[in-house]
């Protein structure tokens, strides 16, 4: 689904000093865009980087501006799909479950927090399903990894989760963007 490696825009935010990580960034975008009608790159660049980077004009900025454009532009055409093919932004799954786990709990928060952000001109009627998932992602927000060595049962217990923020996302997005059920019509 991503034109980028989780690892390369992991390592772009981090070469560009922005304080917030890439899976709490991906979160901030898709609750943006779930909440409003149209949440464009550069106001994406403003949530994450101070005035300096996005005015400098030098070839590493460049970089990462590519970079999260591309992750912007594939999450847009994810989530307006027909397929449903939205996933979150996560570490591979050859990462340490401890790892993915606490990168889960960031892109729900950072969810959260995009989707609060944006402004409620399109949830003024929030279903209670809808209402239900954001209770969900808070709790799954609040999550962490426990100490000891994980199991296989806990690996499955991981992409169940996952499985389920996705799902919930695309649920999310779908109510709050009616518009979308005309274009799938025509």
């Amino acid at each position: 689904m991503f034109g980028i490696k989780f690892t390369v825009a992991a390592d772009a935010l981090v070469a560009a000093n922005s304080s917030v990580v890439i899976t709490e960034a991906h979160g901030c975008l898709c609750g943006a865009l779930c909440a409003t009608e149209d949440y464009p790159l550069t106001d994406w660049l403003d949530e994450l980087f101070d005035a300096s980077f996005q005015q400098a004009d030098n070839s590493e900025s460049a970089i990462v501006r590519d970079h999260l454009h591309l992750l912007h532009t594939d999450t847009v055409r994810a989530l307006r799909s027909e397929d449903m093919e939205f996933a979150p932004f996560l570490p591979e799954d050859d990462q340490p479950l401890a790892r993915r786990a606490d990168a889960l709990a960031q892109w729900c928060q950072g969810f959260l927090y995009g989707f609060g952000s944006v402004g409620n001109e399109r949830r003024p009627d929030l279903s209670t399903e809808a209402t239900e998932i954001l209770r969900d992602l808070a709790a799954i927000g609040r999550a962490s990894a426990g100490e000891t060595e994980p199991t296989e049962e806990d690996e499955s217990d991981y992409a169940e989760i996952v499985e389920y923020v996705r799902v919930s996302v695309q649920l999310v997005y779908d109510e709050l963007a009616p518009h979308r059920a005309t274009h799938r019509l025509q």
